[in-house]
């Protein structure tokens, strides 16, 4: 059934019809947010035997979500550029379509290639949250409440998003001993595809509020910038780090942001708003989201890898199998949702600023945790709990807060961005762990040379999740005032 502009009182200026209209359409958008937690718990239990499945080291599987993560992060200000123009159904249908694609490559995939460049493509799934939250946002414009109903509708599409984490994380591992792993990698491609055609008759589709064109030279820059930085990172995984070359490339990458940043500002409509990312409503927040998305995107694989570990054979490890993984990010996944759905009241408590701080503390903690507990599967549980506390509030409130210190016309540049930034902490971070992780040169417990990540390449990876925490919580103490004034008031 789709919901019409009319059901929603849209432009009567009744704030109760709009309420009663956002209802439905939040309820279409959850249904977007199972998928996304699916395809975002799915893999985690099962990523060791999707590198058997390749014949690929389980380091280099970080190399995956390394360039998922990339074409997320160039995706997102084009995605959320047009959705300012065209309208943010219609870029979250095609961002679906593409994501579906992807999937159904996956399943097929016969190399690492195909696989690597089906699994890229599904990074257009980045996108989903920040636009179902501009449509939200605009779809309460009437009510006279437009900040903490969006907030409200972020909590609850966080909350079914990290609910359904479980739901895939408890279904792969059930089954990826006893299916072909085809089958088994057909699952998310089956529900992203049922999800496209509910949101293709379940939301309405309302035009663009913005004017003007798409920035390709801004998006040719910054791919260009964001694609040197990554290669000088393959060329230390593969050169090593004294490699010359590899600095110098990413050196160049850096340096390209320079006229980047100076064509962004010359121009009306700009692919990134740097100005809008330096004000002092905006870069708080996304600095929060760039160090944020280490620890939460490029550190769920190496957690997934070191709990499968074979302790005896290692001498580190949980010696989890992929069914108990899956019980573990259940666990992580519940405090997630809580820490989503409990956004509302930590934010009436202790306002905006010191929840993002304690969510950002909580996080923090949690890795660091790892440093000296992470023997038994109690004190894995234990550290991901406090770790899932924060994320979950993270998730939440970075777009909403993002939305609320917009203007009208920029929400889905503001929300997007937060994503933008979140991805390309990880994509970094990801990199920088698949070389951390690198086996070369390891003795494995049994005193053979070992194919397997260094116990030390994992110390390093939850040192750089926490360390990037605290300062984000460093970062939104020091931050100005004013960054928080315009949502300190909210649910």
């Amino acid at each position: 059934m789709t919901v019409s502009a009319g059901s929603t009182g849209r432009g009567s200026g009744s704030g109760g019809t709009a309420v009663k209209g956002l209802a439905a359409i939040v309820g279409f958008l959850v249904a977007v947010e199972i998928a996304s937690g699916v395809l975002q718990g799915y893999y985690t239990p099962i990523y060791p035997q999707i590198a058997e499945h390749l014949d690929i080291s389980e380091g280099d599987i970080n190399w995956f979500e390394a360039a998922q993560l990339i074409v997320s992060a160039l995706a997102i200000p084009l995605l959320a550029r047009l959705g300012d123009l065209v309208g943010h159904k219609k870029v979250l249908v095609g961002a679906t379509a593409v994501t579906a694609l992807g999937s159904w490559i996956t399943v097929v995939a016969p190399s690492f290639t195909t696989f690597l460049i089906g699994w890229a493509l599904q990074g257009a799934a980045v996108i989903w949250l920040p636009l179902e939250i501009a449509i939200i946002h605009r779809r309460t414009r009437a009510s006279g409440r437009q900040s903490l109903l969006t907030r409200r509708g972020a909590a609850v599409l966080v909350g079914a998003l990290e609910l359904a984490v479980i739901i895939g994380a408890l279904t792969s591992g059930a089954i990826v001993d006893s299916l072909d792993m085809t089958v088994v990698l057909a699952v998310p491609a089956i529900v992203v595809t049922l999800v496209l055609v509910l949101i293709w008759f379940g939301i309405e589709d309302a035009p663009g509020e913005s004017s003007g064109g798409i920035d390709w030279a801004g998006l040719g820059l910054v791919t260009a910038a964001l694609s040197l930085v990554m290669a000088g990172l393959v060329l230390v995984r593969l050169d090593g780090a004294g490699s010359v070359r590899a600095w110098l490339v990413m050196l160049l990458g850096v340096l390209v942001l320079v006229p980047f940043v100076r064509h962004e500002r010359a121009v009306s409509d700009p692919i990134v708003d740097v100005d809008l990312l330096a004000s002092p409503n905006q870069w708080p927040i996304q600095l929060t989201a760039f160090l944020f998305g280490i620890p939460v995107l490029g550190g769920q694989i190496p957690l997934s890898t070191f709990a499968q570990a074979d302790p005896d054979v290692r001498g580190y490890g949980l010696g989890a199998d992929s069914g108990f993984v899956s019980t573990l990010i259940g666990v992580y996944v519940i405090t997630l949702a809580i820490g989503a759905f409990t956004l509302p009241v930590t934010t009436r408590l202790l306002g905006v600023r010191r929840t993002l701080i304690m969510a950002c503390l909580l996080v923090a903690g949690g890795y660091a945790l790892w440093l000296p507990f992470h023997d038994t599967t109690l004190q894995a549980i234990t550290n991901m709990a406090i770790a899932g506390l924060g994320s979950g509030a993270l998730v939440a409130s970075l777009p909403a807060a993002a939305a609320a210190a917009a203007p009208p016309e920029r929400t889905g540049i503001a929300t997007g961005m937060t994503n933008g930034t979140k991805v390309i902490g990880g994509a970094i971070a990801s990199s920088v762990f698949a070389i951390a992780l690198a086996s070369t040169g390891s003795i494995d417990k049994l005193g053979e040379e070992s194919t397997n990540a260094p116990l030390s390449g994992y110390l390093v990876v939850w040192s750089v999740c926490a360390g990037a925490a605290l300062l984000a919580a460093i970062a939104l103490a020091l931050a100005p005032r004013v960054a928080f004034s315009e949502h300190a008031e909210v649910v």
